[in-house]
Formats: structure tokens, sequence, C-alpha cells
């Protein structure tokens, strides 16, 4: 990934969207709002749970979503754009914060300091250039998460999208999202099955820093 500068970093958020305005049938548990995620608390920068996308992956996830609704699933969202100062909380976090509190979660079999080594959490993220997203299926008959397994954040090698120690049920369940996502102009990364990033994104060299927060987009 390209390291930022002073120029790359962007506070104008005229080139994104509300996702609900664009999809109003997926689902959102925005989890970085919330105190459950791998750090415990309400990450930095998270003003509202809600998701924010650019317009261009706004659009291709609509596209995403029509496809599924007719197989009978729903798109439900944990993260997309992220601020750069919530990249910077999970940083420091990694470095200096002692608190291992949700380490049985999300990281039982790894020390903190090998998230970052092993790719789980990235010192410049591309959710911060506004066209990644985290996200499940839904099914909509039960009104439940489909069995990936694993579950979303969880920072091991059994969430890597080709780990084949699962069911056959639940790897095809990730082959699955992982075909319509790429249909609809997504890409995978490979240590983590619910992440993609929109393959032909407006701002691959630019970092965003406002907040996620519905009022900044009618500024």
């Amino acid at each position: 990934m390209k390291t930022a500068d002073r120029n790359d970093v962007q506070m104008d958020p005229s080139g994104f969207v509300l996702l609900a305005d664009y999809v109003p049938d997926i689902v959102q548990e925005i989890r970085y709002y919330s105190t459950y995620n791998f750090i415990g608390e309400r990450i930095d920068g998270y003003e509202e749970p809600c998701a924010l996308l650019t317009k261009e992956a706004a659009r291709a996830l609509k596209s995403a979503s029509k496809e599924l609704i007719v197989q009978g699933y729903r798109l439900k969202i944990f993260d997309a754009y992220r601020p750069m100062c919530a990249v910077k909380h999970f940083v420091l976090w990694g470095i200096e914060d002692q608190d291992i509190r949700m380490k049985p979660y999300f990281y039982p079999d790894l020390e903190k300091q090998e998230l970052f080594a092993k790719g789980y959490i990235a010192r410049q993220s591309s959710h911060s250039r506004g066209s990644a997203v985290d996200l499940t299926l839904l099914d909509m008959k039960t009104g439940k998460e489909v069995d990936m397994g694993s579950p979303f954040d969880l920072f091991s090698e059994v969430s890597h999208p080709d780990y084949r120690g699962i069911s056959e049920e639940q790897y095809e369940n990730r082959m699955h999202l992982q075909q319509v996502m790429i249909r609809n102009g997504f890409q995978p990364l490979g240590c983590e099955w619910w992440h993609f990033s929109l393959e032909n994104e407006p701002y691959p060299d630019t970092y965003f820093a406002f907040p996620v927060a519905s009022e900044y987009l009618k500024r």
C-alpha cells in the first residue's frame, strides 16, 4: 500500500454517500460504534452507527444486494468507511495499551503485536479510502447470519477465505459471498472472508479523516 503524505489526507466528504440511501435492504451492525469489538470500546471517529461509502462503491454494493435478494439473502454490514483517527486508535491500542480484555473473543491464539505482522490490523487501512466494506450474508428465511465458519473480526487462520478446516457448507457459504462480490466489482482480502474492496476505487491514493456521521455529508 502506498504510504500517505500530507497531500493524500482529505476531509472532503463530497464523494461519499449514506449507504442506507443507496441500499435500503442492507442490515447494519456497525461494530466499531459499539463496545463489542476487538478493543472493547467505541472507536474514535464513529459518531453514528451508520455506513458511509464512496458513491462508486455504494452503486456496486447495490448491484450485489439485488443479486443476493433474488437468492434469498440480504447483506449485513459490519464496517464501511473508517476515518483515519479510528485507524490511529487501533495502532495506539496495539502498541501502547496493555488492555487485552477482548482477547478470548477476537484473537485467542495471538498476541496483540502479531495482529499487525499477520495483516489483521493495518497501519493504513483501505477502509479509509472509502471503498472497502466488511460484511456477511443474512438468510431472509431464518433472519440469521449465514454460517461462515468464524465470526467477524476473529483474527485467526480460520478466518482466511480459503481455510479448509471448516465444514463444506461453511466453505461454500464463503465462496458464494465472494463470488457475488467479485462479480459486482469487489476484490477479496486473503486473511478475512468478510473484507472486500472495490477494484476500481475512485480514491486509490487518498485517505479520509472526516468522522462517521450522516451530518457531514450534508455540509
